[in-house]
């Protein structure tokens, strides 16, 4: 159990966490067992419907610090998901990276053929794609 020493020198601390853990408890719930944990307890039963050993436990953990190892347990939990959510998503990029450079090379391999089997048709279109840009580049120029 927790002793008035204890409680006093982290009071603030105490009634803080117990106001994020039972939201319902206030600034009058804390006067009246402000000093004494039996009193403390009987307040948050009371008030929260929480049993005794709960309520003990909670101030346990608030005053010997088993708290931070559970924060700490919290953050490496958020932070196996985050690695794990970026392994899957340097897997995605990887294997759509590869089939993108199947299909350029298809592209590639495909254009090659045509220029190959038919250069006059290729010839022809090459310049009047050129023809083109030349006359937007020309016409932007212009403004």
């Amino acid at each position: 159990m927790v002793d008035r020493q204890e409680l006093r020198g982290q009071w603030n601390e105490v009634k803080g966490r117990l106001k994020e853990h039972w939201g319902q408890l206030t600034e009058d719930d804390f006067r009246r067992a402000e000093g004494s944990a039996d009193q403390l307890v009987g307040v948050v039963q009371q008030k929260t419907g929480a049993t005794r050993n709960e309520v003990e436990s909670f101030l346990e953990n608030v005053l010997h610090g088993s708290f931070t190892d559970q924060a700490a347990d919290t953050v490496q939990h958020y932070a196996d998901a985050a690695q794990a959510v970026a392994a899957d998503a340097a897997a995605y990029a990887r294997d759509h990276y590869r089939r993108l450079a199947t299909q350029s090379g298809d592209y590639t391999a495909k254009v090659a053929e045509t220029v190959r089997s038919r250069p006059a048709e290729s010839l022809a279109i090459a310049f009047g794609l050129g023809i083109a840009a030349g006359a937007l580049f020309f016409m932007g120029n212009k403004k």
